[in-house]
């Protein structure tokens, strides 16, 4: 397999402008509809809080501001004058990864319309400012600082190690509206916040496999490509879009050590553990039984408070033919029509999405009715998503590059809540 990595083809849109000032930043025309999240998804941008703080000094807005369409915003990308030599030199930085991950982002912008060209052919180079650690202008902190130099507030609102260790705690700062989620990695666990439009709804996360189990794999690359990884960076990004929007969120399985990682490879490791506390156990039907029962232990205490609204969704990567490309599908179990609709909410959206992205591609995904152990046993409506084929080589752009992740995530976010 060739080592260089070919982003997902996206649709085409019109680039506004910039200037090739060193010290200017990238601004463009928002179109109708669009928000934060889908301007930021667009540009391959994260929600960390560097970019959210840095889009709001630059257009000089108050957190939550709705956005009009048609109107210029400036982006955090800083605009600089390729040298013509190397990014390294133009940059003034000597970290050789770093640099190659800024010529891949010119790279997926330019393939995807946005950029007219890479910086290489008398085009401005587009740097992202958290590459270059959140020190521009006036964002005075970085994720990194900030995670190194906790304040006394954050250190109080880490995840609680205690039996209710598995819900990952909702600690507003009235100041900041700002949450504190170690479970995320230091990278992200600063949380900003949307809105709330998701307060009183529960969500539990399973990603697949873990522990003594890592699920399907791909030995066909350098790296070992391990099923319960990249399932369980799919569903910490999830998680996170959840809680943006004021969700309670559970991640059933839980690994401290990875976090949210934008690697393309992932390592496998075997020491994630149940919500509850507890190893996973060897036998599968032992694991799944773990799960169902944290889950609904949680689902009739929950119920009991008088929450209406609670959804469980299992993420997994499956292993086919690795000739086989495979798009995401989704099944659901019985006569459940909460269930079952969500499931095609889900692939609706996915639809949407390719047809938006991918324009003439098509969408093979789809829904099946399964009696899945995890969909029979778990008390709330409850949906199983297959990511990708981990074998197939194609495949394998879904879940290596982050930003496809990310991708996957928001888009799996979308259909669960109809949040745009």
């Amino acid at each position: 397999m060739a080592k260089t990595l070919m982003v997902l083809t996206f649709v085409v849109f019109n680039l506004i402008g910039y200037s090739a000032e060193t010290n200017d930043f990238f601004k463009t025309k928002i179109k109708s509809g669009d928000g934060i999240i889908t301007l930021f998804e667009r540009y391959e941008l994260d929600r960390s809080e560097c970019n959210l703080n840095k889009f709001y000094e630059l257009n000089d807005l108050k957190k939550g501001t709705s956005l009009f369409s048609h109107k210029l915003y400036y982006l955090p990308i800083k605009v600089f004058k390729y040298n013509g030599k190397s990014i390294r030199t133009t940059l003034k930085i000597e970290d050789i990864e770093l640099a190659k991950e800024i010529q891949s982002y010119n790279e997926v912008l330019a393939k995807k319309g946005l950029k007219q060209k890479t910086y290489e052919r008398n085009s401005p180079l587009w740097v992202p400012i958290h590459k270059l650690g959140c020190n521009e202008g006036s964002v005075s902190k970085s994720l990194k600082s900030i995670s190194k130099a906790k304040s006394t507030e954050t250190k109080k609102s880490e995840v609680v190690k205690t039996e209710e260790k598995e819900e990952i705690k909702e600690v507003s700062k009235k100041d900041t509206w700002t949450t504190h989620h170690s479970l995320f990695g230091p990278k992200y666990e600063h949380v900003n916040m949307f809105d709330n439009q998701l307060k009183g709804q529960v969500f539990y996360i399973s990603s697949g496999h873990g522990g003594p189990d890592p699920g399907a794999q791909c030995t066909d690359l350098d790296h070992t490509l391990c099923e319960d990884e990249y399932a369980y960076d799919v569903s910490l990004r999830l998680a996170r879009d959840l809680i943006q929007h004021g969700a309670t969120v559970h991640m059933v399985i839980q690994d401290e050590n990875d976090g949210i990682r934008d690697d393309a490879f992932l390592d496998c490791d075997y020491d994630e553990i149940c919500m509850n506390g507890k190893d996973l156990p060897l036998r599968q039907l032992d694991r799944l039984k773990q799960r169902a029962d944290a889950i609904n232990k949680l689902y009739a205490k929950y119920k009991k408070q008088g929450v209406k609204k609670q959804t469980a969704i299992m993420i997994h990567v499956d292993s086919q033919n690795k000739e086989h490309s495979q798009d995401v599908f989704f099944y659901h179990y019985g006569d459940n029509k909460v269930a079952k609709e969500l499931a095609y909410n889900l692939e609706s959206t996915f639809e949407d999405k390719y047809d938006k992205h991918q324009k003439g591609r098509g969408y093979k995904g789809y829904v099946k009715n399964r009696g899945l152990y995890m969909l029979r046993k778990v008390n709330p409506n409850a949906v199983y998503v297959e990511l990708a084929n981990i074998r197939n080589q194609s495949d394998h752009i879904r879940l290596m590059q982050s930003y496809n992740r990310q991708a996957l995530a928001n888009w799996l976010f979308e259909g669960l809540t109809g949040i745009k």
